[in-house]
């Protein structure tokens, strides 16, 4: 059976320069001009075409083509979290709080000490972060599994502190009573590393819950997320494997707009695999979902750059958040708050500052 995929291949900076030829990317403040209809069979790549706006908008392309440019197009309305309205038509950053002892960034530093904790996510609000996300269980490759009850000792108190103070909080959580306990406590969104496979009763709980999830590509199963990383090729395999997950989700019982895509950068993926997803990150807009992106100080930045440690990542972080906003992301999971946020800032200016630049039209 033969597949078809839609690429973008040239982001524009305003519709007018391309004669309206441009589409807006998951109606964010990104613009496709050009694209290309991949077709595999057996996972084999057998045909490439470019085509235009104007081509697609034809309509005489195959249906899984046609399908996929509609996704791209689609607007995604703000997700109302307590007394926070998270907007998903521009990029917003969340913040990372772990309170576990062996995070691969910052295990143990908010673990100890809840004052401390608390003053960092608080500085996190702040600072900008449209949302924290909570996670009491590593998952850095090797990291040890952690027990149920020691997970909801660190993230129930952290949340409901961030509750307290009016936060918007997503727990980053694979077990059905952690969800269960978190949102009871004051949590908004579900984000599961394991897209809720790891449990069978986490679809069903994720939803009865009403609540938002966040289903993120990890090729492992199990406790290792991170095995089984072998791929034909790592965007069309990670983008049919999301669309698996979505369509699961939305299969049992969960509201199509209460579902964000990530591509798990940095689990079960190579240099190379993480390499060619941030640079195909707006084919994912196709599956017609709002997406995350958490690449804030990962391997990959080391990797590049002499091996820094995680806490000396931060130029490599930024210049990957910013490719993110260049791709239309809409959510930054991130460490380093208040630059995530002043480098959006600046993105944010140029952005505006080109859609309404008349120079370009003759």
């Amino acid at each position: 059976m033969i597949q078809h995929y839609l690429i973008p291949l040239s982001l524009a900076a305003n519709p007018q320069s391309e004669d309206g030829d441009a589409v807006r990317l998951g109606g964010g403040l990104v613009y496709a001009s050009r694209f290309a209809v991949v077709s595999r069979e057996g996972g084999r790549v057998v045909g490439r075409e470019r085509v235009s706006v104007r081509d697609l908008r034809g309509g005489s392309l195959a249906p899984a083509v046609l399908a996929q440019f509609e996704g791209m197009q689609h607007p995604h309305a703000a997700l109302q979290l307590g007394t926070r309205t998270l907007r998903l038509d521009q990029p917003q950053v969340v913040g990372i709080l772990n309170v576990t002892p062996d995070s691969f960034s910052d295990g143990g530093q908010f673990m100890d000490d809840p004052e401390i904790a608390h003053a960092h996510a608080a500085a996190m609000v702040e600072a900008g972060a449209a949302m924290i996300d909570v996670g009491g269980e590593s998952t850095r490759p090797g990291a040890a599994a952690v027990w149920e009850g020691d997970e909801l000792k660190r993230v129930i108190p952290a949340i409901e502190r961030l509750g307290a103070m009016g936060a918007a909080v997503s727990v980053d959580t694979r077990r059905p009573a952690v969800m269960e306990a978190a949102l009871a406590a004051g949590a908004h969104v579900i984000n599961d590393v394991s897209a809720l496979r790891h449990d069978p009763r986490s679809l069903e709980f994720a939803a009865a819950s009403g609540a938002p999830v966040i289903l993120m590509h990890a090729p492992g199963e199990g406790e290792d997320l991170h095995g089984g990383g072998h791929y034909a090729d790592v965007v069309l395999d990670v983008f049919d494997w999301l669309r698996g997950r979505r369509d699961a989700a939305v299969a049992a019982g969960i509201a199509p707009e209460r579902v964000i895509l990530d591509p798990g950068i940095g689990f079960g993926k190579s240099l190379a695999d993480n390499l060619a997803l941030v640079n195909a990150l707006p084919i994912f807009h196709a599956l017609g979902q709002p997406l995350m992106v958490g690449a804030s100080r990962k391997r990959m930045v080391g990797a590049l750059s002499n091996e820094a440690p995680a806490h000396k990542r931060l130029g490599g972080s930024l210049l990957l958040a910013a490719k993110a906003m260049e791709a239309g992301v809409q959510l930054l999971r991130v460490h380093d708050v208040p630059e995530t946020v002043q480098a959006r800032d600046v993105w944010r200016g140029l952005r505006d500052a080109a859609l309404t630049d008349f120079s370009q039209v003759l």
